[in-house]
């Protein structure tokens, strides 16, 4: 990741404003995602150590986004945006107001206006953000309490989401051969299950072997890795019955990621060519949900991810490298 990403905040209080430019190091339809997306948003846009927990979303002019964020101690602060305009993969814009677990909304705290462009500049989105209050008052108290602070550790949390959901699916393929893969997540088991599987099989692992969360590169652009999961899998690659090949990782919570029965394997696809993955992923999305469009990755991949009509799980992942 870019560790060099752009970060302007401004406040101006001659028009009772905020705004913040922000970059970054990933396509728009990947930032558009995670801005839009309640099951994202629901991993970063809290400070840590709150947690963001999503109601109701309904993500259309008109429409609205009823969340809480969490305190370590339990206590639930509602939130709510009403969506007034949306440009899609372009801008949105709303009101956000506090509110009760029903989404009336109090006046203990100053409403704001939001309006969020997303600007797209080859592998690098930026967004400009425009965040207006009603008067000076209001904007004070805005920023006494913290918000530039609190915002910032947020945008921190989504390079954060972004650089492990890319490192996750970083694969290490040296032939041009098309070939097909399980992609399996686990709660901290991974080391585990796949030594098990070592000798079932009776196989090796490939690629780089044994990779994990503490092989992550420092970065000045996200926090450390936590001690705790330094020893987790971040990837791992052995082949068994018929040359097929098993992929696995852990998905620790502290990262980022949600793991829940039925979202915890997929069937990961590597095709000979680009035009063979866009047509795979266009047909076998076809009346499903898309998590993540296809898109050039900065570890040398176009990947996409999505379950299908059925409910399964499948990736796309091609390597330009292997053009």
């Amino acid at each position: 990741m870019n560790s060099n990403l752009n970060f302007d905040f401004t406040v101006n209080k001659e028009n009772n404003s905020i705004r913040i430019k922000r970059e970054f190091n990933a396509n728009l339809e990947l930032v558009w995602e995670a801005w839009t997306n309640p099951e994202i948003l629901d991993q970063w846009w809290a400070p840590k150590p709150y947690l963001t927990k999503t109601k109701s979303m309904d993500f259309r002019e008109n429409g609205s986004w009823l969340y809480c964020m969490i305190s370590p101690q339990d206590e639930k602060h509602w939130c709510k945006a009403d969506y007034i305009t949306i440009d899609p993969k372009n801008s949105y814009s709303y009101i956000d107001n506090f509110c009760d677990e029903n989404g009336n909304v109090g006046i203990k705290f100053p409403n704001s206006h939001w309006t969020n462009v997303f600007i797209e500049n080859g592998a690098i989105t930026n967004i400009d953000i425009t965040i207006q209050y009603e008067n000076l008052e209001d904007l004070e108290k805005v920023v006494e309490v913290g918000f530039r602070e609190g915002f910032s550790m947020a945008i921190d949390n989504l390079d954060q989401y972004l650089e492990a959901q890319f490192m996750l699916r970083q694969q290490n393929k040296s032939s041009k051969i098309a070939r097909v893969c399980t992609y399996l997540n686990f709660d901290g088991k991974t080391e585990e299950a796949f030594l098990y599987y070592k000798q079932v099989f009776q196989s090796e692992f490939i690629g780089k072997g044994i990779q994990r969360f503490g092989d992550i590169p420092a970065s000045s652009e996200h926090p450390p890795v936590a001690e705790e999961i330094k020893k987790m899998i971040l990837h791992v690659e052995l082949p068994i019955t018929g040359n097929h090949i098993l992929m696995g990782t852990d998905a620790p919570k502290e990262m980022g990621f949600s793991m829940t029965q039925g979202n915890n394997m997929h069937i990961c696809l590597e095709p000979e060519s680009r035009e063979e993955a866009d047509r795979l992923f266009r047909e076998l999305s076809v009346n499903g949900h898309v998590t993540m469009p296809m898109a050039d990755m900065f570890f040398g991949a176009y990947f996409g991810e999505f379950s299908d009509q059925y409910g399964i799980n499948w990736m796309i992942n091609f390597q330009h490298s292997n053009e």
